[in-house]
């Protein structure tokens, strides 16, 4: 990327945002924002429970790191954030205009293997289902790429800077 940007590391629960954001960050020399520390404690207590969030629960945290984005335009940042409706996509593009989308996408058996073996996390397995069903992947219209999410944290973050790389090169 030549030019400052936020870039939203989005996809369902166990793709690695948390892993690979730290990882964008870095190269970029922007700061990482750790989308979960957006939510309320009912949204965290909810999902804990193993009861998925509602649109209504979702708003409030939305515009947390739309506001976090809005914060870093034309200085750039990464920040972790399932997005995973074209609707919540476009309330962060509401409240940052130019904010750019790294999904994280890949199978759901090696998605589902990764969560069972993470530590420490509230979101429960039992969820994925409720996460792919909600799931509406990037349009041709929205800024932003698709990275595959089989490898290494480090061949993820590669893949993630190149494709974002692209992105900003002018085409001929």
């Amino acid at each position: 990327m030549n030019t400052p940007h936020v870039v939203v590391v989005m996809g369902v629960a166990g793709t690695g945002k948390t892993t690979i954001g730290p990882l964008l960050a870095a190269r970029y020399g922007v700061p990482y924002a750790e989308g979960d520390d957006f939510h309320p404690p009912a949204n965290i207590a909810k999902m804990s429970a193993g009861t998925p969030l509602t649109d209504d629960d979702r708003w409030p945290w939305l515009d947390a790191i739309g506001d976090w984005a809005h914060g870093r335009a034309g200085l750039g940042g990464v920040v972790s954030c399932s997005a995973l409706k074209r609707s919540y996509r476009d309330r962060l593009r509401a409240a940052a205009p130019g904010v750019v989308f790294v999904h994280l996408t890949g199978d759901r058996a090696l998605i589902e293997d990764r969560m069972s073996h993470r530590q420490g996390h509230f979101m429960p397995t039992a969820l994925l289902d409720s996460q792919f069903a909600t799931l509406q992947p990037l349009e041709r219209d929205e800024a932003g790429v698709a990275v595959d999410v089989a490898g290494s944290p480090e061949e993820i973050g590669e893949r993630a800077a190149a494709a974002l790389d692209a992105l900003s090169e002018p085409t001929p």
